[in-house]
């Protein structure tokens, strides 16, 4: 309960500190246009070439009518207006006005994947954060993990991971987390799943606990959770019920009071353990 508590206070606190408009931020004129965006081209006076619609391509190649192709790869729009502007003069029209209108930034995506509200690629205009394309992804779910992977794409083929604590980045606002993000990262959030443990018995609150996969309690720590042993508990001889691999179901005795006097280990659970405390004869 409480960590289903903490991702949701976590998921209202992405959305508030990366802000409604950090995905309005607007583009640099500085802009170079790369594979994949999609550029709308006119040429006044030129009706083959009005409001003309074309991707480009992954070469960073564009074909266009009467002038066929031209590289607009790593060029901003203004760039491609003006060497657009050339073209159409030596072989169309005299003076031409050329204007060019980004419509997608395709070369500039990020994907974002895992435990997030609406997953998928984001268009990274302007400098963009890890905290705002997560709220543009409309924030983490209830099963996310407990860290954020951002994996990058180097030269040569070559990728890296960075790995960023959820805690750190929403809880304590480290702002060192808080990474910019650059075109092609892939922003994981895994998925840490929600599974039972049971403790029955003579304990004050008997049921089933949710707990996350990866931080599975051991048995003095679930015994606590679901309330503490009450005044009639035997702590000598509490039963863990567990299945093997194979489905078969074997019990494990342990004496909690060795536990608490440092004299065993305490025993972690796993995925579907029942616990039972027994009452005591005495």
């Amino acid at each position: 309960m409480k960590t289903s508590m903490r991702i949701a206070g976590l998921i209202a606190l992405a959305v508030i500190l990366a802000g409604p408009a950090a995905a309005q931020q607007p583009v640099s004129a500085e802009y170079k246009i790369g594979a994949k965006d999609l550029l709308e081209i006119s040429v006044l006076g030129v009706p083959e070439i009005s409001k003309l619609v074309v991707r480009v391509s992954e070469l960073g190649r564009i074909t266009l009518p009467m002038l066929g192709q031209v590289e607009v790869g790593n060029l901003t729009k203004f760039e491609v207006e003006k060497k657009l502007a050339l073209l159409a003069g030596e072989k169309i029209v005299l003076k031409p006005q050329v204007t060019v209108h980004i419509l997608e930034y395709l070369s500039r995506r990020v994907s974002v994947v895992g435990a997030v509200e609406k997953p998928g690629p984001f268009e990274l205009l302007g400098r963009q954060t890890v905290l705002s394309v997560l709220s543009e992804a409309g924030g983490l779910t209830r099963d996310a993990g407990d860290e954020i992977i951002v994996i990058r794409q180097l030269a040569a083929g070559d990728s890296k991971a960075i790995r960023i604590s959820i805690d750190g980045l929403f809880v304590q606002g480290d702002p060192k987390l808080n990474v910019v993000l650059e075109p092609g990262d892939v922003i994981n959030v895994p998925v840490d799943k929600v599974v039972l443990i049971y403790v029955f018995g003579q304990v004050k609150n008997p049921g089933a606990l949710q707990v996350k996969k990866s931080s599975l309690p051991t048995l003095t720590q679930a015994i606590a959770q679901a309330g503490g042993f009450t005044d009639r508990a035997s702590r000598k001889k509490v039963n863990i019920r567990r299945k093997d691999v194979t489905g078969k179901e074997f019990e494990i005795s342990v004496n909690v009071r060795d536990i608490l006097k440092g004299k065993i280990k305490d025993v972690p659970l796993q995925e579907n353990d029942t616990v039972y405390v027994p009452e005591s004869l005495f």
